[in-house]
């Protein structure tokens, strides 16, 4: 691909389709899924997306937006039985402009957070201090998702 040609590679869908990038969800409903980030600013951060590639809340359907928040809401109960935060920052980042790191396919994040965390030294030290490897924040919190969901 030369270098005027544009990606048209969306790391969500591939999530969806491929088996490498599949080991990062964590559930699967209807319309939307759990997936960890592969750049996670704290242990536990996921974001919850919808199936269809779609790249604002005006896009989605109902079913879609109930499902996000439906996923949403698990999340955090899986996160604080997980890891017991004190508290969780919860974002959709719409364009560019609003850093978003994938465009055009909306996705709330669910960001673990304590009180004196490290999260500062990704902007001040340009790394992340992460003590927990992603296979092992998918071990887990797959458990947990899947009894929510059969609870639900």
């Amino acid at each position: 691909m030369d270098g005027s040609a544009k990606s048209t590679v969306c790391v969500f869908c591939d999530a969806l389709s491929d088996d490498t990038a599949s080991s990062l969800v964590l559930f699967r409903g209807s319309d939307c899924f759990v997936i960890l980030n592969l750049y996670p600013y704290n242990n536990g951060h996921l974001m919850v997306v919808p199936n269809r590639h779609i790249p604002s809340l005006a896009s989605a359907s109902s079913a879609e937006l109930s499902e996000l928040m439906e996923l949403t809401r698990r999340a955090e109960v899986a996160l604080g039985e997980a890891y017991a935060p004190h508290g969780l920052n919860l974002g959709i980042n719409l364009g560019k402009a609003a850093g978003a790191g994938v465009l055009d396919h909306i996705h709330m994040h669910v960001v673990p957070r304590w009180n004196g965390d490290t999260n500062f030294m990704s902007v001040v030290g340009e790394t992340r201090v992460l003590p927990e490897e992603l296979a092992q924040a998918a071990a887990r919190l797959r458990p947990i998702f899947e009894r929510l969901s059969q609870s639900r």
